[in-house]
This record gives C-alpha cells, structure tokens and sequence, in this order.
C-alpha cells in the first residue's frame, strides 16, 4: 500500500442521477428520485477513488462500514457531486467521509472505510465460504 495522501485530501466524483438509480424495490417503483441504494453506492465509490491510487497490483479494497444520511432528494438527470475527504488512516484501513450536494442542496453525507489487502488473502477468505 502506498499513500500519496495527507488527511484533508479531498476527491470529486459526480453522477447524473438515471432512471436505473431511482428507488424501486420488488413491489415496483416508489419514487422517481436517486434511491437511498443507489446513492450509497456512488458514495461508496468516492472513498473508493483514494483506494484506487493506494493500493499496488497485488492488493485490492474491500468495503467495512458505509454509512448515508439521505438528507434531500436528487431528480433524474440532476448531477450529484460528491466530495470524499480523507479522514484516517488506520494501518490498512481507508476511512473518508463524504458530502452528496445537487444544485448548491445536501443531499447526504457520512463516513465510509475500506481495508486494502493482498488479493491472495481475499481469494482465501472468499473461498472459505465456498462450500
């Protein structure tokens, strides 16, 4: 793992809202805004984009903890801009927290952490639960 990082460092990551991010469930469609879902997985990308220049070819991220505060509604087509701010570096763990803004509105915030392991470790913990 390598940290080209100071804590405060911040990554921008920006999303039009689609007709595939709206909320929906089994039942059907519920609103046609960015589903709490779908925006947690973008957000979940933003922390992901300082993994992306830490990690070396023999490691990868995996995801421990996200959490959203879904403060207001994003309309399909409305771009959403995430900024990711460094927070913490724990050993290997990765931990951001972001800001979810469309149109100058909150749209949400919270914290996320990621662990940057060797890929040869994931592969052995993965095929573990393989039965």
């Amino acid at each position: 793992m390598i940290n080209p990082f100071q804590l405060g460092d911040t990554l921008e990551y920006r999303h039009i809202v689609s007709k595939e991010d709206i909320a929906s469930f089994k039942s059907g469609n519920v609103h046609e805004v960015y589903s709490t879902f779908a925006l947690t997985r973008d957000a979940e990308w933003s922390g992901r984009l300082f993994v992306l220049k830490m990690k070396e070819d023999h490691e990868e991220g995996i995801g421990t903890y996200i959490s959203t505060t879904h403060a207001s509604p994003a309309l399909v087509g409305q771009e959403v801009i995430f900024t990711s701010t460094l927070i913490a570096i724990n050993g290997n763990e990765v931990v951001t927290s972001y800001e979810a803004v469309a149109d100058g509105r909150l749209i949400a915030k919270g914290e996320q952490k990621q662990k940057i392991l060797p890929k040869e470790k994931l592969d052995s913990i993965f095929n573990k639960l393989v039965t």
